[in-house]
């Protein structure tokens, strides 16, 4: 007999379903999947750092205009920007909280990659407005009030700084807390630069100092940036995320026992912090069992921090997969 046996399988609980027509045999079984928490741990962080930046960036905006400071007022509309991203990010962990439902059927997890990428650019679009500006600067300087730039610019760093700390732990498991805490460690490095520079300015009287701190703070922003924009394109396009190699989960599929051959294996983000596959393992043997492609799971899950993975099982080599004609 041939046949194909589709599994998306978790150890847990089975919910199966059975559909017979043309030697096909399906069998889906969904158990404990590992989401991701962001948005229940990090609400109040992006609460607590929106409120803080968003009042802090209308002081230092009064301040910069009525010092006739360039600095203060870049530095306020790069703290500006973060207030529109750590709001771009909180929506997108929000979002993806969301049950999957109509033609929604991953939910609206792939949210948080858009919003990754959003604020990738943006920030970008803000660096080049304070690099332009620096350089304009630099040919045509103006006198600034070192003092007041340096004691509003060390209220940015403490204010910056806090905002960065409350979202340190979880900059590793999702793009998009990376996204908020590289905002955040940027905008307290630029409010150091700016307390240097106006203590500079303050001491010697030299104008340049200024744009030429705000240059190089830009170029070292763009540096990290540029990494939080690839991976964010990387991930839409659904390149496998970084760290989940295909080749090491291709050849562990190929030594578990019975299988001769492996093909259409997939594996992509489904958000910043969810990955899926897909695969179709050759089983000339005969079906192994629900227990075989639930252990392949749990497998999957440890060893690469799949969440989601779907194997279909073939036992007939005569009778070739549609999709193993198309690649």
């Amino acid at each position: 007999m041939s046949g194909h046996f589709t599994t998306h399988a978790c150890d847990g609980d089975h919910h199966r379903h059975h559909d017979h027509h043309a030697h096909h045999h399906h069998h889906h079984g969904h158990g404990d999947h590992s989401h991701s928490h962001a948005p229940e741990t990090f609400g109040k962080a992006f609460a607590i750092g929106t409120a803080l930046n968003l009042a802090f960036v209308m002081v230092e905006a009064g301040y910069g205009i009525s010092a006739g400071s360039m600095a203060l007022l870049a530095d306020a509309g790069h703290n500006l920007s973060d207030v529109l991203s750590l709001l771009i990010a909180w929506t997108a962990a929000t979002l993806s909280r969301r049950q999957a439902g109509g033609r929604y059927t991953y939910g609206l997890r792939s949210s948080s990659i858009l919003a990754a990428f959003i604020n990738a650019v943006f920030l970008i679009g803000v660096l080049v407005v304070i690099a332009v500006e620096a350089v304009h600067r630099l040919v045509e300087p103006a006198p600034v009030p070192g003092g007041t730039v340096m004691i509003v610019a060390a209220a940015g760093l403490v204010v910056n700084g806090i905002t960065a700390l409350m979202f340190a732990r979880g900059r590793k498991g999702d793009l998009n807390i990376r996204g908020a805490f590289l905002h955040m460690t940027a905008d307290a490095a630029i409010s150091a630069g700016v307390v240097v520079a106006g203590y500079a300015m303050y001491r010697t009287g030299l104008l340049w100092i200024d744009p030429v701190v705000s240059l190089a703070l830009v170029f070292i922003i763009a540096v990290g940036t540029w990494g939080l924009l690839w991976e964010s394109v990387n991930m839409a396009l659904h390149a496998a995320p970084i760290g989940v190699d295909p080749v090491e989960i291709e050849h562990f599929l190929r030594t578990r026992d019975g299988v001769e051959d492996i093909h259409d294996l997939h594996v992509w983000p489904m958000s910043t912090t969810e990955t899926a596959l897909t695969a179709h393992l050759l089983v000339p043997s005969g079906y192994p069992g629900d227990q075989f492609v639930a252990d392949i799971a749990l497998a999957l899950r440890q060893a690469f921090a799949i969440d989601h993975a779907t194997i279909q099982i073939e036992i007939d080599e005569e009778v070739p997969c549609a999709l193993a004609h198309r690649h």
